[in-house]
């Protein structure tokens, strides 16, 4: 059935200007209808509060406070809020209308996501958290709900500045009134519970838990009652996503425990911090790691993707806690401490006192010439200004039609953006309702997609060289191998990866492979050979030659022949083999052992380094050494058998 047949706000027309068209969602705070401004012709969203909170005179003063400071943050990802106004007990913001879906139907859809995907939606949500909070503003309620994303995938954040801490409607028995927190109890940080004071860490807080949500598919504190999920809020940390998610990296890990620490002082100081944190994490990862989908049973599991409205939570007087807590702090001063631009004292004068008729006559005068002066200056103001409309997100053709029919000019300019789309304006100077002459152009930068550097030619160049081209050109030198080639000399670079020419994000480390040189040949093994003959095997083989001056004895090889070559192995071509020549075994002079007992010349000759052979011609008595062969004092090598003849 159409509930919408039933709501009294459709097709009315709020401030004679926002026709209400349609509703499209409900929140706690307020409901949101699809409209039309009638002056500009153009579809925007109407934010209607709830007649309970609009009839808070303290609620809806700080309502409009925040909407004006919202409108002044132009930014790509942020809803852009147009205009606030009241029509009897209806107070509402125009706001940009965006068509798409929220994250919270992404995960409702898919689940769990890739690294990847989570990191493409929430670095966008960082970088309007960031502008807000360098803006001096805290979104304080941060949650898929909140994060639109649009048919051409950008991604936006809605609701900035909405959520405070606000006195009940009612107080309580006793001298201390009761206080409400707005929020989502899945995504306040325990500052927000405890009612301290909120700051960017409170959003960095939030989107911890965000980023935990989408890379496991379920929240992080769930219960049967939200001040079960209050309770673990403040009493249990956030658990790693990899416990759930394993072969989520560690670094990850660590990044969402650090933006959900329990103690603010421990998080990031604002998302500027945590943006640069997880772009970091992205450069340092794998495109097979930013790209791996998460297990089946994290994926589509709609018990843990219930959409969670903002809502007022009672707040717990001090001495009190939730249900199994014990003390809870709850300081009074709820309002974020930093002086607002915007917060100014009202000017008081003092009564004029009479005059005479005469000074009366000369105060006339001057207040019609006042007046006068003031009526041309308003009417040459609108004639010479007017106020710069948003087209942010639009075409170059549709921009220029905006600001034409605004009475201005556009001056195109191009920029490089990771997240709005080639083609789109990303920002507009002077901004989206700033005052501008209608003779000055307008300023309007339209992105050129993400930035893509080619990989430079670096094959052939030396290692440092190579560097400084990637450098130079935006990229990071990575790793550095080594390999043969044939053709790149040795310490030049053989290849890249990724390849040259590929295009890669800024930054993006690039790989270098070295050359080594020509790969090595096997050495023709020529030891034993004569000279000669070895020199021809080597030379047949396109190696050079070289004798060693130096010739070695060798107990094995012929004199003249070669005793030993280097490299013996393996050596690159054309390389010079060295061959050392035999001189043949070495001579020792043979002892003369005649006249000497059997054992006395076995022992000189052995001590000598010979083998002795004995021959007994006389079996008896005690002979002596009667001749020997060789004879003593000739030249035989060690090891050679001495033959003594015993008579």
């Amino acid at each position: 059935m159409d509930t919408t047949l039933h709501d009294p706000l459709i097709g009315a027309l709020l401030d004679g200007r926002y026709r209400v068209e349609q509703r499209l969602a409900v929140g706690g705070m307020a409901t949101v209808y699809r409209g039309t401004d009638t002056r500009l012709d153009r579809v925007l969203a109407l934010k209607v509060m709830h007649p309970a909170l609009a009839a808070d005179s303290e609620f809806t003063s700080r309502f409009i406070r925040e909407a004006k400071a919202v409108a002044r943050l132009a930014h790509p990802n942020v809803v852009n809020v147009f205009d606030q106004g009241a029509d009897g007990s209806c107070v509402f913001l125009a706001m940009e209308y965006v068509p798409g879906c929220t994250l919270r139907d992404v995960l409702r859809d898919r689940g769990a996501l890739s690294i990847r995907a989570a990191l493409d939606i929430l670095e966008p949500v960082l970088a309007a958290l960031g502008a807000a909070h360098r803006a001096g503003l805290v979104h304080r309620d941060v949650k898929p709900e909140n994060v639109l994303i649009t048919e051409g995938g950008l991604v936006k954040v809605a609701d900035f500045g909405l959520v405070r801490t606000v006195s009940a409607d009612t107080a309580s028995t006793g001298s201390t009134p009761m206080r409400t927190v707005i929020g989502s109890v899945s995504y306040l940080s325990p500052e927000q519970i405890q009612q301290r004071p909120a700051d960017p860490r409170s959003d960095v807080y939030a989107c911890g838990i965000v980023l935990y949500e989408m890379l496991t598919g379920r929240k992080p504190h769930s219960g049967d009652s939200p001040t079960q999920v209050l309770y673990r809020h403040l009493n249990e940390d956030v658990p790693p996503p990899s416990l759930a998610v394993p072969g989520l990296p560690r670094e990850l890990d660590a990044i969402v425990s650090g933006a959900t620490a329990r103690d603010p002082g421990r998080r990031p100081y604002d998302a500027v911090e945590l943006l640069a944190a997880l772009q970091r994490l992205r450069r340092s990862l794998a495109p097979t790691q930013l790209d791996a989908e998460p297990p089946a049973s994290t994926r589509s599991t709609p018990q843990y993707s219930t959409s969670e409205a903002t809502t007022m939570l009672p707040a717990v007087p001090a001495g009190e806690a939730p249900e199994h807590t014990s003390v809870l702090e709850l300081p009074t001063d709820l309002v974020m401490p930093q002086s607002r631009p915007y917060d100014e004292p009202a000017v008081f004068t003092e009564p004029a006192p009479r005059r005479s008729r005469r000074g009366l006559v000369t105060v006339a005068a001057l207040t019609a010439l006042v007046v006068a002066v003031g009526l041309a200056t308003w009417l040459l103001s609108g004639a010479l200004y007017t106020t710069t409309p948003s087209v942010l997100g639009l075409t170059r053709q549709a921009a220029a039609a905006r600001l034409d029919s605004a009475g201005l000019t556009a001056d195109f300019t191009e920029s490089f953006s990771e997240t709005v789309p080639q083609g789109q304006v990303i920002e507009s100077d002077p901004g989206p309702g700033s005052r501008a002459r209608k003779d000055d152009p307008v300023t309007v930068v339209l992105s050129r997609g993400p930035e893509r550097i080619a990989v430079p030619a670096v094959v052939g160049k030396s290692l440092e060289a190579a560097r400084k081209l990637l450098t130079d050109a935006g990229l990071a030198p990575g790793t550095t191998t080594a390999d043969f080639s044939d053709a790149i000399p040795q310490g030049s670079v053989i290849g890249a990866s990724p390849a040259v020419g590929a295009r890669l994000a800024r930054e993006t480390p690039v790989s270098l492979v070295v050359s080594k040189g020509p790969a090595p040949l096997p050495v023709p093994q020529v030891v034993g050979e004569p000279v000669d003959d070895a020199q021809q095997d080597l030379t047949d083989q396109g190696f050079a030659v070289q004798i060693s001056p130096d010739q070695v004895f060798s107990d094995t090889v012929e004199p003249g022949s070669v005793a030993s070559q280097s490299p013996d192995d393996r050596a690159g071509p054309g390389a010079t083999v060295t061959l050392t020549v035999s001189k043949g075994p070495q001579l020792f002079p043979v002892p003369d052992v005649r006249g000497h007992s059997e054992e006395e010349a076995t022992a000189i000759l052995q001590q000598a380094g010979f083998q002795v052979r004995a021959v007994r011609l006389n079996p008896f008595g005690n002979p002596t050494v009667h001749n020997q062969s060789p004879s003593g004092g000739d030249q035989k090598p060690k090891g050679s058998t001495i033959t003594i003849v015993l008579l």
